[in-house]
Formats: structure tokens, sequence, C-alpha cells
């Protein structure tokens, strides 16, 4: 007897909105107070110069100018030096 089996309900199927994190302001571009430079979870950049960081860890703007990365090694709190990457912005 030719039947087809009975489809089943899947729990698959759902996914998450993108929450598209990342640098919005690339180093060498211009920036107007206010503007989102990176949009991070966690400090994998940590604010600069002229740099705000607001509750969920985003970068911006404080000031007009100039975006400049720069690294730098900071003792953590367990001791040792660990290189870290900075944002500023050099006012124009």
């Amino acid at each position: 007897m030719a039947h087809v089996k009975a489809g089943g309900s899947t729990r698959l199927g759902r996914d998450s909105q993108a929450q598209r994190l990342g640098v919005k302001i690339a180093d060498g571009q211009r920036a107007e107070s206010g503007n989102i430079i990176i949009r991070q979870r966690g400090t994998k950049y940590r604010p600069g110069k002229n740099v705000l960081r607001a509750g969920d860890d985003t970068l911006l703007a404080a000031t007009n100018g100039i975006v400049k990365f720069s690294h730098k090694k900071v003792r953590k709190f367990h001791g040792s030096l660990e290189p870290m990457t900075f944002v500023n912005v050099v006012p124009k």
C-alpha cells in the first residue's frame, strides 16, 4: 500500500536578526560629533582621546575630527601586558 509518511513539525527554522557590529568609520576618515565609530560587544577597541563609550560598548566621536587607531600595551588586572587598540578622534 503506497502512502506518504506523516510530516512532523520541526523545532528549527528560527534565527535572530544580525546585530550589524563592526567598524563604521575607518582610520583616516572624518567623524562628526556623535557619530558611531565602532559597534562592538565587549571592549575589543578602547576609547581614546575625544571618544566616548556607550552602555553597550559602542564607541562614539565626542568632537569633529579625523579618526585614528593606535596600538598600546596595557597592563591587565592579572599583571600581564597585552596589546590593545585605542580609537582617537583628532580635532581638525
